[in-house]
């Protein structure tokens, strides 16, 4: 027993380093999701503005 108690602790040390680079992973790109997503609203609502003030009204595509 006391000949694998090292090997374990350092596969739980491991596994909980692992798991909280993942989760520092995922919610970084939770984050620039999130950050893309108001950027882009913003844009669009500048473009909008910007055309309306031109008089040139934004046709959809759509």
């Amino acid at each position: 027993m006391a000949v694998l108690l090292p090997s374990v602790c350092l596969a739980v040390l491991f596994y909980f380093v692992i798991k909280a680079i993942f989760n520092a992973d995922r919610a970084e790109r939770e984050a620039m999701a999130r950050a893309e997503e108001l950027q882009d609203a913003e844009d669009a609502r500048r473009r909008k503005s910007a055309d309306e003030e031109n008089g040139n009204p934004e046709i959809d595509a759509d």
